[in-house]
């Protein structure tokens, strides 16, 4: 196994301006029923007092017997944050929950005992739950229905799927088969695909039908602020040169998966021509679907219909139709 601890479950987490809800992570990392337990925490660059709450819980971790260290950068963003961590880990399994979220008690347990009693996976994950800002329960942000299968690399990429990244362990030597020098691609897209995707190509991965992680929706949260459209233009862009790269890692090679990754490009950018009205490019797209199989010639036309009419008519039919239903 390496230099890897056995039995060893390493918390990585990257967090910026978490002051006031970091504590939530922490503690239920504290929690948790597994003995071995190293958290790595890297700030990226905070400006309130992220790193004085964080140092706040050196002394519980000693007495738990875990450990808890700290890095610090300049503000970049997840993925460099990630990246500053990822060279301290030293266990077996490694798993990366968002510092706004917590683990439930037995969440490392039921995940490591898992690929313990099963060598054959690589990797394992769980159902999560959402919880809204009164602390109540609110709907799942991503797809967790459709969670029994195991070839898990298209479903993820195209959102069938979740990501749901604190859900996810995996072992340490597999995944630094992949990255041997530490060090994810760094966007400013996040982390989860750089975590996940290159793993997922090459393993298999089941899924324990338990809710073991919480995600907590803040409507404060640095990933759910509004986009401009300029903004959403670039995170779509980045978020296709990092599908690229990825896929040249993993590395995709066959022209049928090649194909679906350019299909999921063009979906994404006719999507986004909708939502923003711009007519020629969510026709080039619409055009490049119909072609290349993506979008049967039925559905082409209503969606060019769409993309004629514009956003105001098609708000109109929404309130008609949605009208007709309440009378029905």
């Amino acid at each position: 196994m390496g230099d890897f601890v056995k039995n060893r479950v390493s918390v990585v987490t990257p967090v910026y301006n978490g002051e006031k809800h970091l504590y939530r992570l922490l503690e239920s990392v504290l929690a948790q029923s597994w003995e071995d337990v190293e958290m790595i925490l890297s700030d990226d660059g905070s400006r309130d007092g992220t790193l004085a709450a964080a140092r706040a819980f050196r002394d519980r971790f000693r007495r738990r017997g875990y450990a808890l260290r700290i890095v610090t950068g300049e503000h970049r963003n997840a993925s460099a944050a990630i990246n500053r961590a990822l060279p301290l880990v030293t266990g077996e399994y490694l798993i990366w929950p968002d510092s706004d979220d917590e683990l439930h008690p037995s969440s490392i347990r039921r995940r490591a005992d898992f690929l313990a009693a099963n060598p054959q996976y690589q990797c394992v994950r769980s159902l999560g739950r959402y919880l809204g800002p009164d602390g109540g329960p609110c709907p799942p942000q991503e797809n967790m229905a459709d969670w029994a299968g195991e070839e898990l690399f298209f479903p993820v990429l195209t959102g069938q799927s979740f990501v749901c990244c604190g859900c996810y362990m995996l072992r340490c030597e597999a995944f630094f088969a992949i990255y041997p020098r530490r060090q994810i691609p760094e966007y400013d897209v996040g982390q989860n695909f750089q975590m996940l995707l290159p793993f997922l190509y090459r393993h298999r991965c089941p899924t324990i039908p338990e809710a073991l992680y919480t995600v907590h929706v803040s409507p404060d949260s640095h990933s759910r602020r509004p986009l401009t459209e300029r903004e959403e233009e670039k995170k779509y862009a980045d978020f296709e040169d990092l599908v690229d790269e990825l896929a040249a890692l993993c590395p995709v090679e066959s022209p049928g998966e090649r194909r679906r990754i350019a299909l999921w490009k063009m979906d994404r950018r006719y999507a986004l021509a909708l939502r923003h009205n711009q007519r020629g490019r969510g026709a080039a797209a619409l055009v490049w679907l119909l072609v290349h199989g993506g979008m049967e010639p039925g559905r082409a036309a209503r969606e060019a219909a769409k993309l004629a009419c514009g956003p105001r008519v098609r708000r109109l039919w929404r309130r008609l139709r949605e009208g007709g239903k309440k009378r029905a």
